[in-house]
């Protein structure tokens, strides 16, 4: 029992007392209250009355009368039944006889109609009046309405009625705790999942539901949360009912008052073990296909360089090739979908125009000038490279092929420009062959680089097929490219 419960246990042990009159004091003075004691009971805003020994009423305070509409005289003795719920009346009664031949205290709650003929709830409370001997000289009661009290508790019982069927028919195990982080509450999906008895994991014993490797990790990751409001995101590995540990996805969000104070926590656990299997075997089949790629490159440079020492005079173009050859490698390196872990080195110098001319190096020529890159310069990291990197790579080999770069009289302008808190990417391709209509259907890796735009930085890319050459402008927020 916590310390708030102290005072309605005063309360309740204090009518549960019986009154002893002091020695110096009649009992027949009570029977019927003296002027100073109707004068405090009048005043009070509970209906309060005195009966005799055998429960015959002879006084009612006048908040009483406003409220039930009555006269003295209609409600001395048992008048008092007129104004009781006739369903309920027969199990007053048996109560309060009950408590008549017994002598103890009489708490119980029934409705009382109103003057305007509405019943409405009432917490009744009863004490005995006893003499010096012991004796019960009289009754004194206490009728307070508990409307409001028991219209919010139905309402709670309510909502939390259908929290508890929402969260049970989610197919995520469902969490809450208090303020402090005291967990509280789990819905049935959580013991589904785990199998450990209701109850066992309150308070800070989820962390031992987590394998050990990852529970100082889920622990440091939850207290900060806990001590900035932030929103809590962390995946790690759970204890399945079988044994096994299973990676779970944990969130929570903090829920807070008008005065922004945070009352409690809401969290859930996702079961993401297949989907990081998946993703871990598509990484493992990735690395292998790039791997198979990048050994493809090295085979043609190899071949290219075995020409080039047969033909001592082709040396020059020779160079060149396996420059563009390399730079093709590199290219790939950024173009290919990446996890955390094969993710080039990205250092705090890397720009967007940097990433351009390393994706463009195997299709510059010094001499003509080519391709040129101008406009406002803007920090990237990994959160953005890839995404540009596969639209930009799809959009050259492209261009090598049908457009600009296949052509000796081409020629590719990219700009870019700060525009509010968007980075606009502008291709522009000219020179290259006269295109007459814009192509039937657009190819997989047309429509991946779109998707990595849309998707993977929440911008979007345009596409305008003019005879003279290809306009794309690609448009991304500015946050989604460096987290600076």
């Amino acid at each position: 029992m916590n310390d708030t419960s102290a005072p309605m246990d005063h309360a309740r042990n204090y009518w549960r007392a019986p009154f002893q009159l002091p020695a110096n004091i009649e009992a027949s003075t009570l029977i019927g209250p003296d002027a100073g004691f109707r004068t405090f009971a009048d005043i009070l805003p509970n209906l309060c009355w005195v009966a005799r020994s055998d429960g015959y009423i002879v006084w009612y305070n006048r908040r009483w009368h406003d409220y039930c509409g009555t006269k003295p005289e209609d409600m001395e003795g048992w008048g008092w039944k007129s104004v009781h719920d006739p369903d309920a009346l027969p199990g007053v009664m048996v109560r309060w006889e009950a408590c008549l031949a017994s002598g103890e205290p009489f708490e119980m709650t029934f409705p009382l109609k109103g003057a305007d003929g509405v019943f409405r709830p009432f917490l009744t409370r009863v004490a005995p009046v006893r003499d010096s001997s012991g004796l019960t000289v009289s009754w004194v009661g206490v009728n307070t309405e508990i409307g409001a009290q028991v219209t919010a508790e139905e309402k709670l019982s309510v909502s939390e009625a259908k929290f508890d069927i929402l969260t049970d028919a989610m197919p995520q195990m469902v969490w809450s705790t208090l303020p402090d982080g005291h967990h509280d509450y789990y819905n049935a999906q959580w013991y589904a999942f785990t199998g450990v008895p209701i109850g066992s994991t309150d308070g800070e014993a989820w962390n031992g539901m987590l394998h050990p490797d990852d529970q100082e990790r889920a622990w440091a990751r939850w207290r900060h949360s806990l001590e900035t409001g932030e929103p809590y995101e962390i995946e790690y590995r759970l204890k399945h009912h079988s044994g096994e540990y299973r990676w779970a996805l944990g969130r929570a969000l903090p829920v807070r008052d008008k005065a922004g104070d945070i009352v409690r926590w809401i969290g859930t656990c996702t079961d993401i073990d297949e989907s990081k299997r998946q993703a871990d075997q598509t990484e493992i089949l990735t690395r292998e296909l790039s791997h198979r790629i990048k050994n493809i490159f090295a085979v043609i440079a190899g071949l290219v360089n075995i020409s080039g020492r047969r033909h001592p005079d082709l040396k020059p173009i020779v160079s060149d090739l396996m420059a563009r050859i390399a730079a093709l490698g590199r290219a790939h390196d950024f173009a290919r979908p990446h996890s955390a872990a094969s993710m080039p080195a990205f250092g705090q110098s890397t720009t967007l125009h940097g990433l351009l001319h390393q994706l463009l190096s195997p299709y510059i020529d010094a001499e003509r000038q080519q391709i040129q890159i101008e406009g406002d310069d803007v920090a990237l990291d990994d959160r953005g490279a890839t995404p540009i990197a596969l639209a930009v790579h799809e959009l050259a080999t492209n261009a090598a092929k049908y457009g600009a770069l296949s052509s000796e009289q081409g020629a590719l302008r990219i700009s870019t420009r700060l525009q509010a808190d968007d980075v606009v990417m502008t291709w522009v391709e000219t020179g290259g062959p006269s295109i007459s209509e814009p192509p039937s259907h657009l190819g997989f890796g047309t429509q991946l680089a779109s998707m990595s735009v849309e998707q993977q930085l929440g911008g979007s890319i345009a596409r305008e097929w003019r005879s003279e050459g290809l306009v794309v402008t690609v448009s991304s927020p500015a946050k989604s490219l460096s987290r600076g």
